[in-house]
């Protein structure tokens, strides 16, 4: 890591914590790294706070693909992004000097609205109704109709987004070293009209996933990417893909992925 020394801190503007990061950000100094004003100079992004403030790291710093990102976590509490705590930021300082870090590669899908705009998600993509009435979406995989949904909505998750709103909705928990990402419905309704497969389903990262809204007056849903919510007037399609791109974060050795989905749910 020796390399790596230009720090980048994501924070919220919060009195409180810029007081408790002030001993951090002292140290660090101490220790020969440098504090930078500017992501782009960084090798080395640490977001402070939860794993929204992670995701939000990610996502304004826009998914650098030339640098580590690591999570501090500011309560005590488990978090699935963030492998230090503040109050021992010490040992993250020490775990970089010596080399004692792990890089873990977390997939990316790009989600692409009517064939237009393109998005990188690290967590999920959601499309929901707008409104107290259902979605009708058809599904399509590879090009070829798999089914027509009508409900709340759907989630396709990463495999670390596997963990959130989609473990919620009773959708399975992926380890992220598998390359894949998930599609988990929101409230189906299933008929003599409408038929879906009624549980998530896993596609391989070679798979294109492309979502077309039937417009039936509700044409308006919500897109979810990530922690940040779109209102995109008139919604035709969404196709998603897995990314090439994936966020290297740093981890301590033995605290894998599942050390911490044991942590947070067990």
């Amino acid at each position: 890591m020796d390399n790596r020394r230009n720090l980048y801190f994501y924070y919220k503007n919060d009195e409180k914590l810029i007081k408790k990061l002030k001993p951090l950000f002292a140290y660090v100094m101490e220790e020969g790294f440098h504090i930078v004003e500017d992501a782009k100079d960084a090798n080395i992004i640490i977001s402070v706070g939860g794993d929204g403030d992670f995701l939000q790291a990610v996502r304004n710093t826009k998914f650098r693909q030339d640098c580590l990102y690591v999570g501090i976590a500011e309560t005590n509490k488990s978090y699935l992004y963030c492998d230090f705590n503040i109050d021992q930021y010490d040992q993250m300082v020490h775990s970089m000097k010596n080399e004692h870090l792990e890089v873990r590669r977390f997939p990316v899908t790009d989600v692409t609205i009517n064939d237009q705009a393109t998005f990188h998600c690290l967590n999920e993509t959601t499309i929901r109704s707008a409104v107290i009435k259902t979605v009708v979406i058809d599904v399509f995989i590879d090009d070829k109709h798999f089914e027509r949904f009508r409900g709340d909505g759907l989630i396709v998750a990463t495999p670390t987004g596997t963990t959130g709103y989609n473990k919620s909705a009773s959708g399975a928990v992926i380890d992220p070293k598998i390359a894949c990402f998930q599609v988990t419905e929101l409230a189906s309704m299933n008929n003599n009209q409408y038929r879906t497969l009624g549980s998530s389903f896993v596609l391989n990262e070679d798979r294109t996933l492309r979502l077309e809204v039937v417009q039936d007056g509700n044409d308006y849903p919500i897109i979810g990417l990530d922690n940040e919510a779109y209102s995109v007037k008139n919604i035709q399609t969404i196709t998603v893909q897995l990314s090439d791109k994936r966020i290297k974060t740093v981890k301590l050795k033995n605290n894998s992925f599942w050390d911490r989905v044991q942590r947070t749910f067990l």
